[in-house]
């Protein structure tokens, strides 16, 4: 028996590739399938079976473009309705896998059909399980993000400390857990940076699993502190309920070079959105007039899922060179298969083209500590609600909105006003920066090291947790 995680940092999302005398079963594989496929061929395995715990949200996964190439069946567990084939297994049902076992243990909670998958060794003792969203390590899934349920998120809530209860903590303290995420998915508030772990650990870590919670305060502990789902959840859900198109198409739609000619030709005649993914520096210095920076050495994936709002957009790239084919497959790991091309050459190419590009006004914290001492100066801080209510720049000269929100708040600021923008190090306000632009905000100025550098600038900030200024 083979037990390998395939983790993906930027989805912090965690795939498995089970292999026993000769059959594999895939959980919760990636939107980018060959991998899976190479890796059995390379073992002289066969796929039997791909197992989903549940419709994910997060990411758009790969089991559809994996079941016609290898003709493995798709299994969910109860309840679950889709487009496609699929077999909706019954509550503890059996599938043999080689010499082992793989058990359905219906777990809804984070969704209706959710499922924990068990997996029993060739000597019959219980191994493992692979838990999806049901339960991470440090915190269980969010109870919100049912797709059309007529149950409320106190319901699932409800439901989930059944589940953890009477299908997860009555199983052997030596159980490895496998979840489906770690920190920085915004499936959950609590997550571990560990990716593997232990039940035993998790009954006497896990805030979730207290032996002496009540329901009443499990939902109340669960449902406190979630913060509104990514726009793109909704729509990844359903994309993963319905199907979608073969990722190889998408590849190869996107990863199509243009000239700087081809280029505005397409931003204008399909209203295409320009993509920047190279480094804040790098977009800082310049750009092409009305692009959107989401830099690929961030958080790439989830920022263009939260800040683009329709998955069917446009897009072309401006991309570091190499990096082409990778930007196309992260994007359609959230759903994005509209990639039309790329800027063959770069942004030089672009200036040797006589083409227009732009730059943003960046300075040092200590400028801008200059600055505020002899002008009256307007901030607007993008990060997080929470990161924001820990500690900020004092004044009533600071707004705040997190960058995740940006569409929805920036009527909140003046286009007449000039703005200091910053984050916590640089990525998010360029970010912002680039979509305020966009929307024709022109007197905008990047603090360059965000908050960190803030504060040790002089400029005074509290920790005083205060409502938004909005």
């Amino acid at each position: 028996m083979r037990i390998e995680q395939i983790y993906t940092g930027c989805l912090a999302q965690g795939a498995y590739y089970i292999e026993s005398n000769g059959e594999v079963a895939i959980i919760d594989p990636l939107r980018e399938t060959q991998q899976y496929v190479d890796k059995a061929a390379k073992e002289n395995a066969k796929i039997k079976y791909i197992f989903e715990t549940h419709f994910h949200a997060d990411f758009v996964s790969g089991h559809v473009d994996l079941a016609k190439k290898t003709g493995a069946k798709i299994i969910f567990g109860p309840g679950a309705e889709t487009e496609y084939d699929i077999h909706s297994a019954k509550d503890n049902e059996e599938f043999k896998l080689g010499n082992i076992i793989i058990k359905v243990l219906h777990t809804p909670g984070h969704t209706l059909e959710s499922s924990t998958f068990l997996l029993i060794d060739k000597h019959g003792k219980e191994h493992a399980i692979f838990s999806g969203d049901t339960l991470f390590l440090g915190d269980v899934g969010r109870p919100d993000l049912a797709i059309k349920s007529d149950l409320t998120k106190e319901d699932l809530a409800a439901m989930l400390f059944d589940s953890l209860r009477k299908k997860i903590m009555t199983l052997p303290d030596d159980i490895i857990v496998y979840p489906a995420h770690g920190a920085g998915s915004a499936c959950g508030k609590n997550l571990s940076k560990e990716t593997i772990g232990v039940l035993g650990e998790q009954k006497k870590t896990n805030y979730a699993l207290r032996a002496d919670m009540s329901k009443d305060e499990f939902v109340k502990e669960v449902l406190t502190g979630i913060a509104p789902a990514p726009q793109y959840f909704a729509k990844n859900a359903m994309m993963n309920k319905s199907g979608y198109d073969a990722f190889e198409t998408v590849l190869k739609k996107g990863d199509t070079p243009l000239t700087p000619e081809e280029f505005e030709l397409v931003a204008n005649n399909e209203d295409a959105l320009v993509l920047d993914v190279r480094t804040e520096k790098e977009f800082v210095e310049a750009h092409i007039p009305n692009s959107i920076f989401i830099g690929i050495n961030g958080g790439f994936a989830p920022w263009v899922g939260a800040l683009i709002t329709d998955l069917k957009q446009p897009i072309i790239l401006i991309t570091p060179k190499g990096r082409e084919k990778e930007t196309v497959t992260r994007l359609s790991r959230v759903g994005y298969d509209n990639t039309l091309g790329y800027l063959e050459g770069g942004i030089e190419a672009w200036k040797k083209a006589g083409k227009d590009i732009e730059t943003i006004n960046s300075i040092s914290a200590q400028e801008f500590y200059g600055h505020s001492k002899n002008e009256s100066i307007n901030v607007l801080d993008v990060r997080k609600d929470g990161e924001y209510k820990s500690e900020y720049l004092e004044g009533d000269f600071v707004q705040h909105f997190a960058l995740d929100f940006i569409n929805e708040n920036m009527h909140h600021i003046d286009k007449d006003k000039k703005y200091y923008i910053h984050c916590a190090g640089g990525y998010r306000s360029v970010i912002a920066i680039s979509i305020l632009k966009a929307r024709g905000f022109d007197n905008l100025i990047d603090i360059a090291g965000g908050f960190a550098a803030i504060k040790n600038s002089g400029l005074p900030v509290t920790n005083y947790i205060c409502p938004s200024t909005l």
